[in-house]
């Protein structure tokens, strides 16, 4: 886990996302400024070790839980089992705890990430890279796996597209690719900023969160999903809303 310690009487803000194959918790204040991240490979144990290890970022981060001030969830696209998870568990803290939740999309997280990083390389590297500092999330076009031979596009302010296999993104003058979870199935500069994107993903979620939680502007619990990439055989989408008892024991 990084990050720089926390005093236990202030006010935090927890950020959650499974949508990827790397697990990403992060804590931060309400002012949007991470003060606490911890990543790891998701495997197929979401379940088993996704609570556990929020509780000890918090422990490790010295932040009591009666000081977190809300909850925010990466929402996709990506994978059933990990969104499945991770938006069960944060809606389960939000709701035990009483807390307003924040559904991020993910996509829009990471081309957030991945505009911060181009933004702040250094002239030696961006210009290996084909100097990409003037890459904003409005002209990063984020590039993810839909299952083993499908892509998914996401562009800022757009919903995500379908790439069938054997077809490449149109991408339009002044637009750069970034490609996450696609070793192998991207180029190497989009892979390289993909690595980047993702490394701050826990930063982009707590700021663009903690934004959304100071304006007030909260997700309605039940009514919040995820988008799934793909989905098991005989799974329909979630839509509607799920009934929450307002007993808090």
């Amino acid at each position: 886990m990084t990050g720089s310690g926390h005093d236990g009487r202030r006010a935090a803000i927890l950020a959650i996302d499974c949508a990827t194959t790397q697990v990403v918790v992060a804590t931060g204040s309400p002012a949007g400024w991470i003060d606490g991240l911890t990543t790891w490979p998701a495997g197929h144990r979401h379940g088993e070790t996704l609570l556990p290890t929020i509780g000890r970022v918090l422990g490790e981060g010295n932040i009591r839980r009666s000081r977190l001030t809300g909850i925010v969830v990466g929402t996709g696209p990506g994978a059933f089992t990990g969104l499945r998870v991770g938006l069960a568990t944060a809606k389960g803290l939000a709701h035990g705890l009483g807390l307003p939740i924040v559904g991020i999309s993910t996509g829009e997280a990471l081309l957030a990430a991945a505009a911060a990083a181009a933004s702040a390389a250094p002239a030696t590297e961006a210009a290996t890279a084909g100097d990409d500092r003037q890459a904003t999330a409005r002209t990063l076009v984020l590039l993810l796996p839909a299952g083993p031979s499908d892509r998914i596009v996401v562009r800022h302010g757009s919903p995500p597209e379908l790439l069938v296999a054997g077809t490449e993104p149109e991408l339009a003058a002044g637009e750069t690719l970034v490609a996450i979870d696609l070793d192998g199935r991207a180029e190497a500069g989009a892979l390289e900023r993909g690595q980047a994107a993702r490394a701050g993903l826990g930063e982009a979620l707590i700021r663009l969160g903690a934004a959304r939680l100071a304006a007030g502007d909260a997700d309605d619990l039940a009514g919040l999903v995820p988008e799934y990439v793909t989905l098991p055989r005989g799974v329909r989408a979630e839509v509607g809303e799920v009934s929450w008892s307002r007993d808090l024991r």
